[in-house]
């Protein structure tokens, strides 16, 4: 869970930047034995006692990608095997038979496979410079693991219609330890347009924020910015929510503390704020055997925090150059550990060259960030308590060729934290909330959206140096649409992971012992699911899948 006496036990994280990163019923904590009581497998198998040298490929219960019925066109994007830090370099050319340039929708699906021993690493795939995808890879068993990631990148639809140079990368690390070769094939499919499956509402433009210094086109009417914020890299800020200040007895430090906030600012000043996900990579919280079966929510597809500029498009719209820059508030000066690749998608009015307005409204809290650590009394524990907040409003409007329409952003992002450790840190506890409550108003429609990220868990080093972790995590997501006050559109994204792990550390794979539990749980309900309902839930035990039960 962080750079102390536990997590130096896998030595996992340890590779600076090659390295990143239902209720289920507890492992074994002491001893081998039994299996825990559980449901056969799927298949009929029972789960054996303990894990052996191979177990179930990774899987994750979220929601299949929606593809329509219609034509379609595959295109192969990437295909290598990371050894090492040497980028893949290739080219695209867009597929003749399914359309030009619009499409119903475009899917990419990345095919991965490794065995041996290596640890998880994290990748990027970058088409003209745009990112379409960030991914982290899960660890294998001696024997082997395939596993798949399927993503829409229907909204690159500008970038795709053009050929592209392509670059992708997971650095990697294999001597006579690590041994793992990670082989992957990374594929486009395209579906046409046809009949009444109309081609996708997406960007007119497509910017990757390369350098600062960005110049936007002059009728730009809308204007997201959207960042991959990782932490991640090997260093204390793969574990930032664990950090405390320099005072505290703690082997990862930062001065302010473990609150952190990703930021965007045009031209100086602050015209976004984002709370970041709290992604535990699959080497995370000091135990492999967690995530070998059901990855953590979104390790192995990083979102990106998404922003509304509209706002500031007025400014920008003048034809020059403005500075557009990402920042990670809370990071030691000096500190490495986050990457926040950037893209900015553009919208435009096409019966205007330019489009004129103004920024109307700027306001922002002072941003709140507090942490209270209490020293342990003897045999007992340190405790770290974390308050932070920050709130921001920006508006503006822009005289289209449709009129004139105000777009108002009104973010409020929040982290509560609770933070237990013994000295020697053989035990180490978090409970974690982040919200991010976000509202845009673009005339009469107002998208209203809440996220909360949860952390729940506990590792401790126990006799005969058995190495325990309890954890559960928590992704959540509630939209509604109104216009004119009235609802028109609700979804809702829930999706949950429980785990406990038992190994025995500092000795050979082969003597560890392990035995666990996980769960993983995605609930979607709204447009964006197949039939409006998901509902998915896969628990492995000892590596074994015991339940995939779909309940939509």
């Amino acid at each position: 869970m962080t750079r102390h006496r536990i997590m130096g036990l896998l030595g996992a994280l340890t590779l600076a930047a090659a390295t990143l990163a239902g209720t289920a019923g507890p492992a074994n904590a002491a001893a081998p034995g039994p299996a825990p009581a559980s449901a056969a497998a799927p298949g009929g198998e029972s789960p054996p006692a303990e894990f052996g040298t191979d177990w179930h490929d990774p899987l994750t219960p979220a929601p299949p990608v929606a593809r329509p019925g219609t034509r379609s066109c595959e295109v192969t994007l990437a295909e290598a095997r990371f050894r090492d830090f040497t980028p893949y370099r290739g080219s695209y050319t867009p597929p003749a038979g399914c359309g030009a340039d619009h499409w119903a929708a475009v899917v990419l699906r990345l095919d991965g496979k490794v065995e041996g021993r290596q640890y998880d690493r994290l990748g990027h795939l970058s088409l003209g410079g745009v990112e379409i995808l960030r991914t982290s890879t899960p660890q294998p068993s001696p024997d082997g693991i395939t596993w798949s990631v399927e993503k829409d990148v229907t909204r690159y639809r500008d970038t795709l219609t053009r050929p592209q140079p392509v670059e992708m990368l997971i650095g990697n690390v294999v001597n006579d330890t690590y041994t793992g070769i990670i082989d992957v094939k990374v594929t486009l499919t395209f579906y046409a347009a046809e009949g009444r499956t109309g081609p996708a509402a997406t960007p007119d433009r497509v910017l990757p924020l390369t350098t600062p210094a960005v110049t936007t086109p002059r009728n730009t009417e809308r204007l997201l910015a959207e960042v991959y914020a990782t932490g991640s890299g090997g260093g204390c800020e793969e574990y930032w929510y664990t950090t405390t200040p320099d005072a505290a007895p703690y082997s990862c430090k930062a001065a302010d503390g473990p609150y952190r906030e990703v930021r965007v600012s045009v031209d100086g000043q602050l015209a976004g704020i984002a709370a970041p996900f709290p992604t535990v990579w699959t080497g995370g919280w000091s135990n492999p055997f967690l995530w070998y079966v059901t990855p953590g929510p979104r390790a192995l597809d990083v979102q990106p925090v998404t922003y509304d500029l509209t706002p500031y498009a007025a400014l920008l719209n003048d034809g020059r150059p403005h500075r557009i820059e990402v920042s990670v508030a809370g990071v030691p000066a000096g500190q490495s550990g986050w990457s926040t690749p950037t893209n900015l998608l553009l919208w435009q009015d096409e019966a205007r060259e330019v489009v004129t307005g103004a920024l109307t409204r700027h306001e922002q809290s002072d941003p709140a960030n507090s942490s209270r650590w209490t020293p342990a009394a003897p045999g007992g524990e340190h405790r770290l308590d974390t308050e932070g907040g920050h709130r921001l409003t920006v508006a503006g409007h822009l005289d289209t060729s449709h009129g004139r329409v105000t777009t108002t952003v009104t973010r409020a992002v929040r982290n509560t934290s609770v933070h237990r450790w013994t000295d020697g840190e053989n035990r180490d506890a978090l409970t974690a909330t982040w919200t991010d409550e976000e509202t845009v108003t673009r005339g009469s429609t107002a998208t209203r959206t809440g996220r909360t990220y949860t952390m729940d868990g506990e590792t401790t080093l126990g006799a005969g140096d058995r190495l325990r972790t309890v954890l559960s995590l928590g992704d959540r997501a509630d939209t509604a649409t109104l216009r004119g006050g009235r609802t028109i559109e609700v979804s809702r994204l829930d999706d949950r992971y429980t785990g406990d792990a038992t190994y025995t550390a500092n000795v050979p794979r082969d003597q560890r012992h392990a035995v666990a539990t996980t769960s993983a749980r995605s609930r979607l309900y709204g447009p964006q699911a197949p039939g409006g309902c998901h509902d998915r839930t896969v628990t492995a035990v000892q590596g074994t899948l015991t339940v995939d039960r779909r309940r939509c």
